[in-house]
Order: structure tokens, then C-alpha cells, then sequence
């Protein structure tokens, strides 16, 4: 435990590391700065990879079945999606921001919650099915929150644009038809995953005979999420409707999504208390 802890930390403080160089970069166009927030954003990867490994070995599973271990996957995907990022032109911001978001909730799980509770031990039954449930969840959330981020930055810069405010930050952000393609690819790529899960959650309840679940407030919201999605694709492919909606859209969707993730610890069939 104590091992796990201080290579935790160590990744904690790494990656605070890693923010300063890319927010030194942001607010100021610096080479080195961004080349050396990657460098510790490499190491943030290996610490995160080292955790994980000493988990399974320890514990013979992989480690997704609590709300830390959830959220702890999601900030090491988010990892790997914001070094990806890093090989494309003008991806500073949109690494920044990915950035900002795992580093707050890896430190946010380190304060909230630990490891110690197994909340899927009701479900041994359909054990295999709820991995790849979990693992499909946490896929299609990093996917959304990458469409989000340049949903919000197509916002940013369309005012920006719209008010003739011109500076080096707007100059060094991707095309808005860039960022909404980005944005689109990333929903495109996140609603299967989402759809597959949600089939495999069904499958799960069934398998148990456990119907009641149905009900459930994970459940309601998944669909909710998914509907705001549809309604995302169907305004887009009917070009009636200006990137600005669009992107509105897509945040709206995430929000929903977010809200899905918060409701873990009021549900029975995500009980993820975290205690």
C-alpha cells in the first residue's frame, strides 16, 4: 500500500510538472516549454503504467471495479489521448486542457477515495461481462470529453472571431471547421462504445434476472445521454443548424454523461461509494 501510495504521489507531482511547462507555453509561444511538459507527461504515462501493473500482480484482476480504480483508468487514458494529441499541430491548448482535467481527477481520487471496497461482488455471475462493460464506459467518456474540449474551444474561438478580438492565442488554435470535425470524430467514436456498454449492462441485468434495474438511474441517464447524442448527429447531418448549436450540443450531451458518472454512489447497479 504504501508503495502504491508514494508511486501515486510521485505521479501527482509529475504531472503538476508537466501542467507548468504547458501552461508556460500557452501563455507565452515556448518551444522548449512544450517539449519538456511532453517529457514529464511521457513519465506520468510509466508511473501510471508501473501503478497499474503492481496492482494486477498483487491483486490478480484488473483493477476497474471501483470508482477509484474508474477514474484513476480514465486519467491514465486521458494520458495516453493528450500525448497523441501532442503530435499535431496546434494541440497545445487542447493538450492543456485534457491535462487539466486529469490531473484534477487523479488528485480528486486520491483525496476521495481508496481501493479497498468491491462493489461488483454481487455480480460474479456475469463477471467477464461487467469488465468489458467498464472498460467500453471508461473508453466512451474519455471519447466524449475529447469532444467536448474542442466543442468549448470551437465556442471560444467562433466569439473571439465574431468580436474581431485577434491575438496570438486565436492564432494558434485549430480552424473551427477543424475543431468541429475533431469534435464529431470523437462523438462518432465514443457512441458505439457507449451503445455496446449499455447493451452489455442489459445483457448483465437480464442474466441476473435482476429487472428492477432497469429503472435504475445510471440507466434513465445512460439513455438520456444517448438520445442528446442522436439529437447532436441528426442536427448536424441536416445542415440546418451552425457550428455554434452543434458544439452546444455536444457539451450538453457531456454534461449529461458527467452527471451519469456523479449518480455511481446513489445506484444499485453501480453502488461506488468508494468507501
Amino acid at each position: 500500500m504504501e508503495l502504491l501510495s508514494r508511486i501515486y504521489d510521485a505521479g501527482i507531482y509529475i504531472y503538476a510538472l508537466s501542467l507548468l511547462f504547458f501552461f508556460s507555453d500557452c501563455i507565452r509561444r515556448n518551444l522548449r516549454a512544450k517539449w519538456m511538459g511532453t517529457g514529464f507527461l511521457v513519465f506520468v504515462f510509466i508511473f501510471q503504467l508501473i501503478f497499474i501493473g503492481i496492482r494486477i500482480w498483487k491483486e490478480r484482476i484488473i483493477p476497474i471495479f471501483t470508482l477509484y480504480d474508474f477514474l484513476f483508468m480514465f486519467s491514465f487514458i486521458l494520458v495516453i489521448a493528450s500525448l497523441l494529441m501532442c503530435l499535431f499541430k496546434k494541440s497545445e491548448f487542447a493538450v492543456l486542457l485534457l491535462s487539466v482535467i486529469g490531473f484534477s481527477v487523479l488528485v480528486l481520487n486520491h483525496l476521495w477515495f481508496d481501493f479497498s471496497n468491491d462493489p461488483m461482488s454481487g455480480w460474479q455471475g456475469v463477471h467477464g461481462l461487467l469488465v468489458f462493460h467498464i472498460i467500453l464506459a471508461n473508453l466512451s467518456v474519455v471519447s466524449f470529453t475529447v469532444a467536448a474540449v474542442f466543442a468549448g474551444m470551437y465556442l471560444f474561438l467562433h466569439k473571439k472571431l465574431k468580436d474581431k478580438k485577434w491575438n496570438d492565442t486565436v492564432r494558434r488554435l485549430p480552424s473551427l471547421e477543424s475543431m468541429d470535425k475533431y469534435s464529431y470524430f470523437a462523438i462518432v467514436l465514443g457512441m458505439p462504445l457507449l451503445c455496446v456498454s449499455l447493451i452489455v449492462a442489459i445483457l448483465s441485468i437480464l442474466s441476473e434476472g435482476r429487472l428492477e434495474l432497469f429503472l435504475d438511474s445510471k440507466v434513465v441517464t445512460t439513455v438520456v445521454g444517448l438520445c442528446i447524442y442522436i439529437v447532436y448527429f441528426v442536427k448536424r447531418r441536416s445542415k440546418q443548424n451552425s457550428g455554434v448549436i452543434i458544439s452546444r450540443w455536444a457539451l450538453i450531451g457531456y454534461v449529461v454523461i458527467i452527471i451519469n458518472l456523479l449518480l455511481n454512489s446513489w445506484s444499485k447497479f453501480h453502488w461506488w461509494t468508494g468507501a
